[in-house]
């Protein structure tokens, strides 16, 4: 697999390492949650929706870092957020082994969000100015690995120590040893400034008020678009395993690892669309992924058996994979490039606030109607996500008539 980059985009191979690790670090903790979360209510003796106040707790910190994301990198730089948000990230997920009371653990979920904030917003933008689609997929396909390591992490800690703290504890120092790493390589991220194209320039370069930004009716429509899909994606990421386990009556250990196979087709989705993006169009490869996750999530709401169910639970993560990075890089075509820099940010916060409120919907749903209301949900929201992004197209078709 190649990367199709010039010298000139990039003076150093190990920059697009060090992306590359860093959104591998963004995606570790997304992925222990989801296994740990029926033995951390236990053990705070807590509901099984109280998961909510975690995940408004993280997207909180998760928010404010993205919405201030552009000025902390413009007075910082890249790699210094990226040094910040890891060792916040690190500190605050050593910190839920440490407190005895969940509300202290809440606490600290926004310390954990303002560490993947600012660094999620400003890479996403950093890489959209200027890099190709297929960079911005292999990309997220990086974030894939974390979280799908996460799963085998956290299963592993509960199976061999009986403990979700382990799980947490080694993720914790594995961000606080790259937050080192990114301080001592300060001086590659500076260097690119001054060397990028121009073409990458024209994007960064815009000034545009975000009240000019927020009054465009495409902005808010490409917001909304993260808020379903990035809620989507999290949900059944963390309630997956519940599923198996709790209402399909599946082993915990083997459960476990197959949650990890959500995030290992994940993955792989992402990898490949690195090659097959120069070849499909963007709109197409998007209505082809919505469509076929559509089909898994009928497959896990069937459920014939457990083999179809796994398979579903499979699909949906391979389908679902090249949605997010398709629809970063598609932003400037959607709103224009005058707005994309402010637009990014506004879909972060979106994909913020989506993967706080979807999946405690559906938490709440689970603990009070079934937990067999999980794959109906699914259906419904990526039914609505394809209403939706068709909706842009057409947007998009009529504004360029007008034009």
């Amino acid at each position: 697999m190649s990367i199709d980059i010039t010298k000139k985009q990039v003076p150093k191979i190990g920059l697009i390492l060090l992306v590359f690790l860093a959104f591998i670090s963004l995606g570790l903790p997304d992925g222990l949650l989801g296994v740990a979360w029926p033995t951390i209510h236990t053990d705070f003796h807590i509901s099984l929706d109280s998961l909510g106040m975690l995940l408004y707790a993280c997207t909180a910190g998760y928010l404010t870092s993205s919405f201030f994301s552009g000025k902390v990198i413009s007075r910082w730089g890249v790699g210094g957020v990226l040094s910040a948000s890891c060792a916040l990230t690190g500190l605050g997920l050593i910190g839920y082994t440490l407190v005895p009371a969940w509300w202290m653990m809440v606490a600290l979920g926004v310390v954990a969000g303002l560490g993947a904030g600012a660094i999620d917003s400003g890479l996403n933008t950093y890489v959209a100015a200027n890099f190709k689609e297929s960079l911005m997929q292999w990309m997220h396909a990086c974030y894939g690995i974390g979280v799908t390591l996460g799963p085998i992490i956290m299963t592993n800690g509960l199976q061999l120590l009986g403990s979700w703290r382990i799980g947490y504890v080694i993720v914790g120092v594995a961000q606080l040893a790259l937050a080192l790493s990114f301080l001592f390589s300060l001086k590659m991220w500076r260097r690119p400034d001054t060397e990028q194209p121009d073409e990458s320039k024209q994007i960064t370069d815009y000034r545009t008020p975000i009240r000019e930004t927020l009054r465009s009716p495409m902005v808010w429509l490409s917001a909304l678009l993260f808020f379903i899909y990035t809620g989507t994606e999290a949900a059944l990421g963390t309630w997956v395993y519940t599923l198996l386990t709790q209402s399909r009556h599946i082993d915990t250990q083997i459960a476990g690892y197959l949650s990890s196979s959500y995030w290992i087709t994940f993955t792989i989705g992402r990898a490949l669309a690195g090659l097959y993006t120069r070849k499909i169009k963007i709109p197409n490869l998007l209505r082809i992924s919505i469509s076929c996750a559509i089909a898994g999530a009928v497959l896990l709401l069937w459920n014939p058996s457990n083999v179809v169910s796994i398979i579903g639970v499979a699909i949906i993560g391979f389908s679902i994979a090249p949605i997010f990075p398709g629809l970063v890089s598609d932003t400037s075509a959607r709103v224009g490039d005058r707005h994309t820099a402010n637009t990014i940010g506004m879909q972060m916060c979106g994909a913020g606030l989506g993967a706080a409120t979807i999946p405690t919907v559906i938490g709440i749903l689970a603990e009070n109607v079934s937990l067999e209301s999980i794959p109906v949900c699914m259906v419904v929201l990526y039914f609505t996500l394809l209403g939706f992004y068709t909706l842009s197209l057409l947007k998009r078709r009529q504004a360029q008539i007008a034009s």
